[in-house]
């Protein structure tokens, strides 16, 4: 029994027990008016056996009540609200971390003790989120996952079958997946799709497990493909069975695998491959392809075929999303290229060479079309498709692989052709010594400095989230569902 159920079955027991002895019942008298055995009426009030709905309705009946009444999702008192919450507490990731014995509460345990023994659960908890919510570890953690990402082609095997398990639930018709579809696959998990006006700004989505209801932003554009994938990550967090994140490194992980899943729902594994195996026979393999069958942005299309190359097309790549200024957003890659990187091995916020394709991209003004380039670099010469956008500030998309693998993909016959000798400063950073010495003593540059350097990374039950704001929204949104 998993440690949601295991709660509510103790939380079923708890309103069995306090109805049952308001009544004036003892076990065996309430076991001859529904007929089951008093033994298992005690597993029962004891949160150790989950009843069935039919058995559970014997024993309203006996009672005088109803099954609403013994299935209530507040405690019957505060002692049993404590002792809830004292079990939620010991079955937590940060319990279990850090080995806590569990306490087995008796009813001779005094209620001041297990208030006591309650608070101590929680403030620990909270320094241990405070202590693995800094930036440095935010940092270390991201590095850590990235790598683990490269090790293992960035393909997720376990995540990709949930998904596919899930896609194979509903019939869905040809095309691109649809909202409509979308929808229905979160009415077979049991949920439904609500968009809301007042979603807490420190949250993409709210889940309401209780009323099974998921709160999505409305739209900022008519049929926005964005709202499928955000659907698809609130659901990914139930199938693939989340718990509260331990520390960030978890809450990163987390995020990592419920983007894949959403790709992997978005673009199918047993679809896309045999697409992709086809357009390489042809040896015209292209993201522009890939994103307009699925109907996603170019870069889930250059994301997700990274997910996808090395494993079904054994063809090692590349993928980097880079600021106008040349800075790294993010990155991911399997075949050789030396990414620049600080002092801990991180990538984000590093600046790529200027003569790299996700640079001179930009001198490139249509956005209808990628660029296409070879960069001769000290690991090597790698063929590049870039392709550029705008959102808050100008980027590019970039998918890349050795010169090798070039003759898979559409746009192989470019002669532009660029040559890098980055990490040496005298490739593209270090200005030209006649600029040297004419400003050296004149000029004071005041450094931009990116505010993530300064901001530490936020705490809470789940980083950058206001608790507090959710839980205020959902008080507002449950009286619709109750």
């Amino acid at each position: 029994m998993s440690s949601s159920r295991s709660l509510d079955a103790a939380r079923v027991g708890q309103w069995v027990r306090h109805v049952r002895t308001e009544r004036g019942f003892t076990l065996d008298v309430l076991g001859q008016a529904c007929g089951l055995p008093p033994s298992q009426l005690s597993m029962i009030e004891n949160g150790l056996r989950e009843p069935r709905v039919s058995v559970l309705g014997r024993i309203a009946d006996a009672l005088g009540t109803d099954i609403p009444t013994l299935t209530r999702s507040d405690a019957p008192s505060e002692r049993a609200h404590l002792e809830l919450e004292l079990a939620r507490l010991q079955a937590s990731p940060v319990a279990e971390r850090l080995g806590i014995p569990r306490l087995d509460v008796r009813r001779s345990v005094p209620d001041d003790v297990l208030r006591t023994v309650v608070a101590l659960h929680g403030a620990l908890g909270q320094q241990v989120r405070e202590a693995s919510a800094t930036q440095a570890a935010g940092r270390l953690a991201m590095i850590a996952l990235r790598l683990e990402g490269q090790a293992q082609d960035n393909y997720l095997e376990a995540v990709e079958d949930r998904a596919a398990e899930l896609m194979a639930s509903v019939e869905r018709p040809p095309g691109p997946l649809t909202h409509h579809t979308v929808s229905r696959l979160a009415e077979h998990l049991g949920y439904r799709l609500v968009h809301a006006d007042d979603l807490p700004a420190s949250t993409r989505t709210v889940t309401d497990r209780e009323h099974g209801v998921i709160y999505l932003p409305p739209a900022a554009t008519p049929g926005a493909h964005g709202l499928r994938s955000l659907s698809l990550q609130a659901l990914a967090h139930r199938v693939l069975e989340h718990r509260e994140p331990t520390d960030y490194a978890d809450f990163l992980r987390q995020r990592i695998e419920i983007t894949a899943f959403a790709a992997a729902c978005l673009i199918p594994r047993d679809t896309a491959v045999p697409f992709l195996r086809d357009a390489k026979g042809r040896r015209d393999i292209a993201l522009e392809d890939l994103r307009d069958a699925y109907g996603v942005t170019h870069e889930a299309a250059a994301h997700r075929f990274t997910s996808l190359a090395t494993k079904f097309l054994d063809i090692p790549v590349h993928f980097l999303r880079v600021r106008r200024s040349g800075a790294i957003v993010k990155g991911y890659e399997n075949d050789g290229i030396a990414f620049p990187v600080d002092t801990d091995g991180g990538i984000v916020g590093q600046v790529v060479c200027a003569k790299w394709a996700a640079r001179t991209a930009f001198v490139h003004r249509n956005r209808s079309r990628e660029h296409y380039q070879y960069t001769d670099t000290p690991t090597g010469t790698f063929w590049c498709s870039v392709q550029t956008g705008t959102s808050e500030d100008e980027f590019s998309i970039t998918l890349g692989t050795p010169f090798a693998h070039a003759r898979w993909f559409r746009g192989r016959e470019t002669g532009v052709r660029r040559t890098s000798t980055c990490p040496d400063p005298t490739c593209c950073r270090r200005p030209e010594p006649e600029l040297v010495r004419r400003w050296h003593d004149s000029a004071w540059p005041s450094a931009k400095l990116g505010e993530h350097v300064l901001a530490p990374l936020p705490t809470g039950r789940f980083p950058g989230v206001d608790d507090g704001e959710v839980y205020r929204f959902l008080e507002s949104h449950a009286q619709a569902w109750d």
